[in-house]
């Protein structure tokens, strides 16, 4: 029996392609001003769900009751103190960019070094030594960049338009999610699970935990690490205390920790000779600084082994993306990729030991007759 190939019409597949190609764009566009407010929704829809279910039960299984007792936990939690904390910034780092452009900002004397016992002298020799060798030449040099990043960095906390635009849209799509949270996830896995049956059904399971571990014990770890920071900041007098406060959340949130900025505040106070609020501050310094042992492991359990570089890399490059909505997308879009991509490569079992069995094919493959 003769096989007759069956013809495709090249130009009606083409045309189909390129028709779902222009469909797609066209919806993204449309939809472009909602989707940070619309992923930072989801983000904290799904690590805060098993709270709205718990809530739910408490105020007599109402979910309108719940949905709404979630909004102003979101707003009283989440939403007033960042939008107060970028508000100060704004207000606060003024001075600081002045100083830092108009060529006011010189290196210190340190005199206080001389006071050091045993070792004192020649670090303050040391100092005047480098000095000397061109210690304000070098700072003359580095203080445009130095200006030019940190009015970088505060310009993208000076949208406070747009910030507050995508924290409003956070809240509507967050009570949107709140209220039909299980028809949104049924249909999330019967697309995923129409484009790779059983594997995509997987994958959004696998993303969700990823969203969860990331939100909770990185992101919330944080933002409580640094409001408790910036508060034993602000109480013992340090000066920009609230600028102080967003350089501490971005070192906890690529998880250096709250003692890079605690530290030389406690060194500060004691050096200018407020012994008292010191010994305070490094008191408190000790207890905000290993809060993240106790607050991680009880908010995400199990924990998420997510890689250092992968968290550094989601911060600084959402906030260059995104702005100040990046600092928290940033690290959930990464955290999602790699777990996706390790169950991916984890499908497969690890190849075994080197040995000449392996090499010898290869080998046998790479010669030539003459």
């Amino acid at each position: 029996m003769a096989f007759q190939q069956q013809s495709r019409d090249v130009p009606q597949v083409m045309l189909s392609v390129l028709f779902l190609a222009l469909m797609i764009v066209a919806c993204l566009w449309i939809v472009q001003p909602f989707i940070l407010g619309f992923a930072w929704a989801g983000t904290v829809v799904i690590a805060t769900w098993p709270v709205l279910i718990r809530v739910q039960r408490i105020l007599f299984g109402r979910r309108s009751l719940a949905v709404l007792a979630m909004t102003i936990m979101l707003t009283l939690l989440f939403i007033i103190p960042i939008a107060l904390l970028v508000n100060s910034l704004v207000d606060t780092s003024g001075p600081v960019i002045g100083a830092i452009t108009s060529g006011e900002l010189t290196p210190p004397d340190l005199g206080w070094l001389n006071s050091i016992p045993l070792f004192g002298d020649k670090l303050y020799s040391g100092w005047h030594s480098l000095l000397d060798m061109g210690g304000s030449a070098i700072l003359a040099k580095v203080r445009p960049y130095v200006g030019t990043t940190t009015t970088w960095f505060v310009g993208q906390a000076a949208h406070i338009g747009r910030f507050m635009l995508h924290c409003g849209l956070m809240l509507l799509f967050s009570a949107l999610l709140y209220w039909r949270g299980e028809r949104v996830a049924e249909g999330i896995r019967h697309f995923a699970f129409r484009l790779a049956a059983h594997r995509g059904d997987a994958a959004v399971l696998l993303a969700g935990q990823a969203i969860r571990a990331v939100a909770l014990g990185v992101v919330v770890t944080a933002l409580v690490q640094a409001v408790l920071g910036g508060i034993g900041l602000a109480v013992s007098g340090i000066p920009y205390a609230t600028l102080f406060t967003v350089i501490m959340l971005m070192t906890c949130l690529v998880q250096l920790g709250p003692l890079i900025v605690l530290v030389p505040a406690v060194i500060w106070l004691y050096w200018s000779g407020d012994s008292t609020w010191g010994t305070v501050l490094l008191v408190w310094s000790c207890v905000v600084g290993t809060l993240d042992n106790f607050i991680r492991p009880m908010l995400i359990r199990m924990g998420a082994d997510l890689p250092l570089i992968l968290i550094l890399s989601g911060v600084i490059g959402g906030l260059v993306a995104f702005g100040m909505i990046g600092l928290f997308i940033g690290p959930v879009l990464l955290a999602v990729s790699w777990r996706l991509f390790s169950a991916w490569v984890n499908e497969v079992p690890v190849p075994g030991p080197v040995s000449n069995d392996v090499l010898e094919p290869a080998a046998h493959k790479d010669e030539l007759p003459h």
